[in-house]
């Protein structure tokens, strides 16, 4: 009896570790606690071996040698699986290629509710020459001021806010776009009724996704995200969200920048085309050796943080550059910073 239910520990481990290293195999990457476990990979790392020393050590006693040494090779193996991901998909490359006139900087941060205040955010941008400035969680009333700032700082910014309703300050989505990209309008009209606006153009369930199309045609399609979190009562609403994400990178010349609340691996089946990560759009993180840096949360070290912040764009874009801004003086919001360039392609027109 005792090896009986040795043999089922030892194969219920052997799978918990392979549904949370690859969940994309059996299509879990969408389920409560494993949606959760997979957006976690350095926490795994860490809490494998932690666990593999202990079945060590029980290992030292005769009668379960057998069982706890297989349990712990088979822990080891899932930390060292996990790290590997971490590696290839990126820990942290902040190069950037040269400005040219063809690029684009986009700057994307979830500020908690304005929780850094406006000069804060404003140094940020003025400080990252940004061009596009996703700030989920941030309301019309501090994107103005932010927008005063940095025109008194000499980068002048048109803004845009959605809202759903002043519950909350997550409940707004603000963007700022510089006007060397031209004119822009939302899709989203706020004077209506939600309801009305939700079936008329679509939206994230939730919290605000602001879309933005040039007003002459010409010019990128500008998302800024953000997707409700994989919580308990929210589940079939983020799935709803990423997929419906999916389809606004449909278009030729599309930029998406903000909280996903997903990382790469829940993003798994949502691409249009080979090579993109959802829609036709690629991660800058992917492309850059950047996407296993944590952006959430910001109290954590960023190797164990969760990379659900993401600027992404369609292939006419190439990633020329790429930063996880990790500085203490930003860490009133929980969310870090994401900094990307981005250039156009050498097949782009």
């Amino acid at each position: 009896m005792l090896r009986f239910l040795g043999a089922v520990l030892t194969i219920a481990i052997a799978i918990a570790c392979l549904v949370a290293t690859w969940p994309q195999l059996v299509g879990a990457e969408h389920l409560w606690i494993v949606a959760q476990v997979v957006a976690l990979r350095g926490v795994l790392v860490a809490a494998a071996l932690a666990a593999a020393a202990v079945f060590l050590l029980l290992a030292l006693a005769r009668p379960l040698r057998p069982v706890a040494g297989t349990i712990a090779v088979l822990l080891v193996l899932t930390a060292g699986a996990n790290a590997a991901i971490m590696g290839v998909r990126g820990v942290g490359d902040t190069s950037f290629a040269d400005w040219t006139d063809d690029s684009v900087t986009v700057l994307s941060w979830n500020t908690l509710g304005d929780a850094p205040g406006a000069e804060t955010i404003a140094h940020t941008a003025l400080d990252s020459k940004a061009d596009i400035i996703s700030l989920p969680e941030t309301t019309k009333e501090t994107g103005i001021e932010v927008a005063n700032r940095m025109r008194e700082g000499g980068n002048p910014m048109w803004v845009l806010t959605v809202a759903f309703d002043q519950i909350a300050k997550a409940r707004s989505t603000t963007i700022l776009v510089s006007p060397r990209l031209g004119d822009y309008e939302t899709v989203w009209n706020s004077n209506r009724d939600r309801a009305e606006e939700q079936a008329r153009v679509g939206n994230t369930s939730v919290l605000p996704t602001v879309v933005l199309k040039p007003t002459d045609g010409n010019g990128p399609t500008i998302v800024a995200v953000h997707a409700v979190a994989p919580i308990p009562g929210q589940m079939e609403n983020w799935r709803a969200d990423l997929e419906w994400l999916a389809t606004q990178c449909a278009e030729e010349n599309v930029i998406m920048a903000g909280d996903f609340n997903a990382t790469v691996d829940h993003m798994a089946g949502l691409a249009t085309e080979d090579g993109a990560t959802m829609g036709r759009c690629s991660d800058a993180g992917l492309l850059s050796g950047n996407a296993a840096v944590g952006t959430w949360s910001s109290a954590w070290p960023s190797l164990l943080g969760s990379p659900i912040d993401h600027v992404m764009a369609t292939p006419n874009w190439e990633t020329t550059g790429m930063r996880v801004i990790d500085d203490p003086a930003l860490w009133a919001s929980d969310h870090r910073p994401v900094l990307v360039q981005l250039s156009a392609a050498a097949s782009s027109p």
